[in-house]
């Protein structure tokens, strides 16, 4: 990653004894201190919708930013300043049907810069090579910035009655001064209460796809001032990870498995505790495709760390979990195994080792994206139209087994590397690997009903979160023990 990954020996022995004010973990309530908006796009007419909610009686300090879905490069970042009980919205639509992405806001809430009431375009000078930041390999037309992902982090609680402190309803006084003066002298450690949701909606088509943010709790012990973090290229974002009142930088993140066991598991960097509460062994959710209902499917897939573990801009890349690094033509691939099945246990393998053939046939399956959107389609390959959302990130296609069923997503072992996160330090000193990568994102469909009634078109859609299991090595109770039958990393 970047230089900093080194620790001296000292440090991780302050980190092994630090005691933890907060750990990170995904808090299924949906209420936390980071939000993780899996998808946004602009593509095929749609707009998608945001809004985040602070829950709590105390004025929240927020960093907003847009990353596009190839890579995980900012296209914008702002700060956003919620008071007691607000709720901020903002579309994200297309500049032209060729051109880039847009958000626009007509919210009371204070920014930093000010959103203009005519809106702000996603920028491309993060990721071709036209500012400080070098060029990833990837495409550098504007049109990157249509579909990505979005993360809030509040940094801070405001202190009440400060210079900062936004006072309640309507137009907050004094927003076209918070540039003006030291705001994170305003600021105390963030305790958390917001949340939020996204909606991918077409006007014209009538379709609308609703999905609630992953909220992040506990992600850290401190205040985080904005606009100071310049060692990393990322600013201020999910790398910021923090427990530890003793060692800047380290953090614990609570893990949970599907019976309910949690590991506690010290990291000498916060992005990996981060990975490490999305990280997944496999992923399962449904399709349907029946032509008689004029159906499709996609899957998004979305890696909402990747970015720290293949982009250049920090060192030594790629890292574990992930095994090849972002070049071009654009793409950084996670190989990806799996099993197709209809309603009734029929079905076919993807990926994997051999399948009869070893070894496997080429290309072998896999994820190149920081967000990934699959389509379930009859044709597979590279060019299959994304047909529900319309995506250009879409590298990998599957093919259904009947017009319905499911997909198991197996994210470890694709025949040619096993994936898994290493450096996790549980509480008696155990070394523990996470299997597979940190993922989230949802299934999609959209049903074209062409005779409802009479001249009558309507479509129904829906969206579903993705279920994940989560599987580690090492001598710790719910692990497989390392070196004795289970699989190292």
């Amino acid at each position: 990653m970047h230089a900093t990954r080194l620790v001296s020996a000292a440090a991780l022995v302050l980190l092994l004894a630090a005691q933890s004010a907060s750990a990170v973990s995904l808090n299924p309530r949906g209420v936390g201190q980071v939000l993780i908006y899996p998808y946004y796009t602009v593509n095929k007419g749609q707009d998608t919708l945001i809004s985040v909610v602070n829950a709590s009686a105390i004025s929240k300090a927020v960093q907003v930013r847009l990353l596009e879905g190839y890579n995980g490069r900012s296209v914008l970042a702002f700060e956003l300043y919620l008071s007691p009980h607000d709720v901020w919205t903002a579309s994200i639509g297309q500049v032209s049907d060729d051109g880039g992405a847009m958000l626009k806001t007509s919210d009371a809430s204070c920014t930093n810069p000010a959103i203009p009431a005519t809106g702000i375009a996603l920028r491309s000078v993060d990721y071709d090579g036209t500012g400080s930041v070098p060029a990833d390999g990837g495409p550098t037309s504007i049109t990157r910035t249509r579909e990505g992902f979005i993360e809030f982090l509040a940094g801070g609680d405001i202190t009440p009655g400060s210079q900062t402190d936004n006072p309640g309803e309507g137009d907050p006084p004094g927003c076209d001064t918070l540039s003006s003066f030291d705001v994170s002298a305003d600021e105390v450690a963030p305790t958390g209460g917001i949340f939020g949701s996204g909606s991918i909606v077409n006007v014209g088509q009538g379709t609308f796809f609703p999905y609630n943010a992953d909220a992040i709790q506990g992600f850290t012990s401190h205040a985080i001032a904005f606009g100071t973090d310049g060692e990393y290229p990322g600013g201020v974002s999910l790398h910021l990870a923090n427990s530890s009142e003793a060692v800047a930088g380290v953090a614990t993140a609570y893990v949970s498995d599907e019976a309910g066991r949690t590991l506690a598991l010290d990291y000498q960097f916060g992005i990996d505790a981060v990975s490490a509460v999305f990280m997944a062994d496999a992923i399962y959710n449904e399709y349907i495709i029946a032509a008689t209902l004029g159906a499709s499917t996609d899957w998004v897939v979305t890696f909402p760390t990747k970015a720290y573990y293949v982009d250049s801009l920090y060192a030594g890349v790629p890292l574990a979990p992930f095994g090849a690094p972002f070049a071009a033509p654009g793409a950084a691939p996670a190989p990806v195994a799996g099993n197709v099945y209809d309603r009734e246990e029929g079905g076919y393998p993807f990926g994997g080792p051999c399948q009869g053939f070893c070894p496997p046939p080429l290309p072998v399956p896999g994820l190149d994206y920081e967000v990934n959107v699959i389509p379930i389609a009859n044709s597979v390959g590279p060019a299959v139209a994304s047909g529900v959302l319309g995506s250009n990130l879409d590298g990998m296609s599957l093919a259904p087994y009947g017009d319905d069923g499911q997909i198991a997503l197996d994210l470890t072992d694709a025949g040619l590397t096993f994936a898994a996160l290493p450096g996790g330090i549980d509480p008696q000193g155990n070394a523990v690997s996470l299997r597979g990568l940190p993922a989230t994102g949802f299934m999609a469909y959209n049903v074209i009903n062409a005779h409802a009634q009479p001249g009558l078109l309507a479509n129904y859609s829906g969206v579903f979160r993705h279920r994940t299991t989560m599987a580690c090595d090492g001598n710790v109770d719910g692990c497989t023990p390392i070196n004795t039958g289970g699989q190292t990393p």
